[in-house]
């Protein structure tokens, strides 16, 4: 549960925070990329990207410490944008990395590891949506999901049709029955047919480019590994990091309860987000404050209750039982997509003590 935490900010207004955790794995294979501001005369742009690596950490790594070079190379970036430009500057340098590293690979023995890739380009104009995988990103304005990601799973039929041209089969929703994504950067095992061209291989590296115009609606951006998005859904992780941003002025903290959350969920992979703050994003209120102080408060008496019903009946105090009692409860103002499990990061920690010790309260 030990968490890696960052945050930062624009001199355009926006606001980040990165959370990373690496869960159930043996070991973390996300990296991630936090950019809020570009220089020179890309000053007005932001960049932000998640890595989910398989089989190894070393394309997961070194995209996220190469493929900005690599986007701005392509000259597709610049300040008097041209969407069109940019997104075929993008998928440039996609295919370009990828051509790069299957040589490195070659030569130089690297692991056999691959890495789904979800990125935001932001100007002051536009945002864009970049996905290889199923890392997924969505966009959150005025109040609604306006837009996410659409993940590349193997059993979707263009992603079918293109794995069974190259050869390739589906089974048990996995290429070739190994790999659960068919888009990727690395993967190299699935990209060994020379002559098909690199968007026609078992795998491909391509990745699909959406542009929005910016409003002043626009509240936050997410990006997550599927480690998140395995736990939660769209429209519920929305609704948690707008309630949360409501009552928590710490963005760092609210991208921990997040990856807290799935991991109570039942989230099994390593595990990373990033939260990009607009100026429109929802600001702390009174009221939310006061009616999350009652909620604790009205938490904490149940949970005493419980565990002196407990001790009554010689039991040792369980968090998961005190969990499962309170989720019997009609409990109102509960966090919307988190609801009592997401109160058992925040009120039932073992700095309370109420378990004893931390041990007990996990």
């Amino acid at each position: 549960m030990e968490k890696h935490v960052f945050e930062g900010s624009s001199q355009s207004g926006l606001n980040y925070a990165v959370a990373s955790m690496q869960g159930w794995r043996a070991q973390m294979e996300d990296a991630h990329t936090c950019m809020p501001q570009l220089s020179g005369d890309l000053k007005n742009w932001g960049y932000f990207a998640v890595f989910d690596g398989h089989a190894g950490t070393t394309v997961a790594q070194y995209c996220s410490k190469h493929l900005l070079d690599r986007m701005i190379a392509t000259g597709g970036i610049k300040a008097t944008e041209d969407p069109e430009e940019v997104k075929d500057g993008v998928r440039e340098s996609f295919l370009d990395i990828d051509r790069h590293m299957h040589e490195l690979a070659r030569k130089d023995n690297w692991d056999r590891s691959g890495s789904t890739a979800a990125a935001v380009l932001i100007s002051s104009e536009y945002i864009y949506f970049i996905n290889c995988g199923d890392s997924r990103t969505l966009l959150c304005r005025d109040g609604q999901v306006i837009f996410y990601t659409e993940d590349h799973k193997p059993f979707n039929p263009r992603e079918k049709e293109r794995i069974q041209n190259a050869g390739g089969s589906v089974t048990l929703q996995r290429v070739n029955g190994s790999l659960a994504v068919s888009r990727a950067l690395g993967d190299f095992d699935f990209k060994e047919v020379d002559w098909r061209p690199q968007t026609e291989q078992l795998v491909s590296p391509e990745p699909e480019i959406y542009e929005m115009e910016r409003t002043p609606g626009d509240e936050f951006l997410i990006l997550a590994c599927d480690g998140v998005w395995d736990a939660i859904g769209n429209e519920e992780l929305c609704a948690f990091v707008r309630n949360r941003l409501k009552v928590c002025d710490d963005l760092r903290d609210i991208c921990a309860q997040v990856i807290d959350l799935c991991l109570y969920k039942g989230s099994l992979d390593n595990m990373s987000i990033i939260i990009v703050c607009f100026p429109g994003a929802p600001q702390l209120s009174q009221d939310a404050l006061q009616q999350e102080a009652e909620l604790e408060t009205h938490i904490d008496m149940k949970v005493e209750e419980i565990i002196q019903m407990m001790r009554s009946k010689d039991e040792d105090p369980d968090l998961l039982y005190v969990i499962k009692i309170l989720a019997t409860e009609e409990m109102p103002g509960l966090p919307p997509g988190g609801g009592i499990t997401s109160k058992s990061v925040l009120t039932l920690n073992p700095n309370k003590k109420k378990f004893g010790s931390e041990e007990d309260s996990r």
